[in-house]
């Protein structure tokens, strides 16, 4: 991992909103006198969710509220990558770029980004609407290449794609996530290719004319694999 450390510049202060700080307050009620520190990734999302990004000021506020030293929450901050520690645009492109993707095409989503958003990493754009990171696996594989923003998940992306995604939120709109292809979940990309028979699933195929089992017949335990499986036995000295 790459050595993470805080923006070199700073804000003057930090404070949760009324309504964050009451939500902290809460959350650090579920636990019991001496474990506040448990609340601290939480208050830290709830930070970054309200300012964009962790800030220095943030981390002393929240290590004041916990009664934990600086150093321990910074620990926290940097150890995370799911923590920013420096300003980001409104919408935070993550791309992932190991292997699965990469085989399939998430170079040309990179190049996007690096021409719609900026060329360096981790900048904001010019219009302060996105900023760009490449990840590591955002467990999507099957659908590859893939992206998140926020907390969502652009699945099956290329290039004309990515810029239909970033166009929409550029321009206001909420892109529809999930599968960019028309895909539904994760199935093939041809449709389906198993069990597409749909007498499997109308009733109107038995598999088994036989008599149901009774309660009680379906309740009785059946032979272990082994009480099956394992050969019969001739007693010594008997003709094989």
């Amino acid at each position: 991992m790459s050595v993470r450390r805080l923006y070199h510049e700073q804000p003057s202060s930090f404070t949760f909103t009324p309504d964050n700080k009451a939500w902290a307050e809460k959350e650090i009620s579920k636990y019991p006198p001496g474990r506040q520190a448990s609340a601290v990734i939480a208050l830290l999302w709830r930070g970054q969710d309200q300012e964009g990004w962790v800030s220095k000021p943030m981390i002393e506020a929240i290590a004041a509220m916990l009664g934990m030293a600086y150093i321990r929450v910074l620990e926290v901050a940097t150890f995370y990558t799911m923590f920013h520690l420096h300003p980001v645009g409104k919408y935070v492109v993550q791309v992932c770029t190991t292997t699965p993707c990469w085989l399939v095409g998430s170079d040309d989503v990179v190049a996007v980004c690096r021409k719609q958003v900026s060329p360096r990493q981790d900048t904001i754009s010019d219009d302060g609407v996105f900023s760009w990171m490449e990840v590591e696996c955002l467990g999507a594989c099957v659908n590859a290449p893939v992206m998140q923003i926020g907390k969502d998940f652009y699945e099956d992306l290329d290039g004309p794609r990515t810029e239909a995604v970033l166009g929409a939120l550029r321009r206001g709109e909420t892109p529809m996530p999930g599968s960019q292809g028309g895909r539904h979940s994760s199935e093939p990309l041809g449709g389906p290719l198993t069990l597409t028979d749909r007498t499997l699933y109308d009733g109107s195929t038995r598999h088994n004319d036989g008599p149901a089992s009774s309660d009680a017949e379906a309740m009785q335990s059946s032979k272990g694999a082994s009480d099956r499986e394992a050969p019969v036995q001739n007693p010594p000295g008997a003709a094989t």
